[in-house]
């Protein structure tokens, strides 16, 4: 990123969420928390060697595509399911340059999608490992999953609520959960 990387990531957001655009606020309070989160895992574990730039940036920018999604109940009027916005987010960051911050976007929802668990569940995503893999990606992924767009926006969800949701998708969803808790906690 040329100009600070901070900025940039504003620029970018405030290019898709104007100051009227009705999802602004909640995707903005959303992304501040996972960033916040993400921070403080990286500042708690220096042995991982987080890039703590590059979570500040991808955390504002991980959901940058809800806008295209049908999700009214936060303010989206898009044409593709709610499921979709982490690849069409990436499809926006690569587009700006962002290539890095594309794959968190697409990598982010719950513990990550296999293309085993598209296909078996189809989806409609492209057909691909959606996973998180690189230690700034998990990191992002697990700081979103204590943190919802609804009602309760600024509420932490603890670590068990999130297992018990996990759990619906599979054991190894709530497995990988586990591993990260005791990772990143």
């Amino acid at each position: 990123m040329s100009q600070s990387g901070i900025e940039m990531a504003h620029t970018i957001f405030d290019k898709y969420y104007s100051n009227i655009h009705p999802a602004r606020e909640i995707l903005l309070t959303h992304s501040q928390l996972v960033r916040d989160k993400s921070l403080e895992i990286a500042i708690k574990h220096p042995e991982l060697n987080a890039d703590k730039q590059f979570l500040s940036e991808a955390a504002l920018l991980h959901d940058i595509g809800i806008f295209m999604t049908e999700a009214p109940d936060i303010g989206c009027n898009g044409e593709y399911p709610y499921i979709c916005h982490g690849y069409l987010g990436r499809e926006l960051l690569e587009k700006e340059g962002l290539y890095k911050h594309g794959l968190v976007s697409e990598r982010h929802t719950g513990t990550g999608l296999t293309e085993e668990e598209i296909k078996a569940q189809n989806l409609p995503l492209p057909l691909r490992d959606m996973i998180p893999r690189s230690i700034e990606e998990q990191i992002i992924c697990f700081a979103d999953t204590f943190f919802s767009k609804g009602r309760d926006l600024k509420e932490e969800k603890t670590p068990e609520k999130i297992m018990k949701s996990l759990g619906k998708f599979g054991e190894e969803k709530v497995k990988i959960f586990s591993l990260w808790c005791q990772m990143f906690l």
